[in-house]
């Protein structure tokens, strides 16, 4: 009887533990359904021309990705190892979201237009480019940054 309690034992503990993980793993994959992404750029830009980037992007480029739903979190600039930097958060719903609407952007002829004409009146107004995706960890005090129930929340952000 004794040999047949600890395989038992054994086999109770081992089947507990595989549930508890399985209930974690079923947790954080609900977390990370349920929570929108977060995307980080930062753009080098240049001291000669950086009012030309700035303004370009305020009048410009703001403007048109808020034509596919880009939720602009908040804005930075920085100086980091020598560089200016401008600095944004983007809040998208998922991944493919967020892929679907930079190829959208990336394609829109007045863009591509507006980014022609800068550049051959201001120069090149960013260098080197970082982007990263953020994901939530399932102890993060905020599941979402923006107030999607605020009507004001994408425009006042913008």
């Amino acid at each position: 009887m004794l040999s047949l309690s600890k395989p038992r034992l054994f086999l109770s503990s081992f089947l507990s533990g595989l549930a508890a993980f399985g209930a974690c793993t079923a947790a954080l994959a609900e977390s990370s359904e349920t929570s929108p992404v977060h995307q980080l750029r930062i753009y080098q830009i240049f001291e000669g021309n950086k009012q030309a980037f700035h303004d370009r992007f305020r009048d410009h480029a703001a403007r048109i990705m808020k034509k596919y739903d880009f939720n602009v979190v908040a804005m930075w600039e920085a100086k980091y190892d020598g560089r200016t930097e401008f600095v944004y958060l983007l809040e998208w719903p998922d991944e493919a979201t967020m892929k679907a609407r930079w190829e959208e952007f990336m394609a829109d002829q007045e863009w591509k237009d507006i980014k022609r004409r800068t550049g051959a009146e201001y120069g090149t107004l960013v260098g080197d480019i970082e982007d990263r995706t953020l994901r939530l960890t399932a102890y993060s005090p905020n599941r979402q940054l923006l107030d999607h129930e605020a009507p004001e929340a994408t425009t006042k952000h913008q």
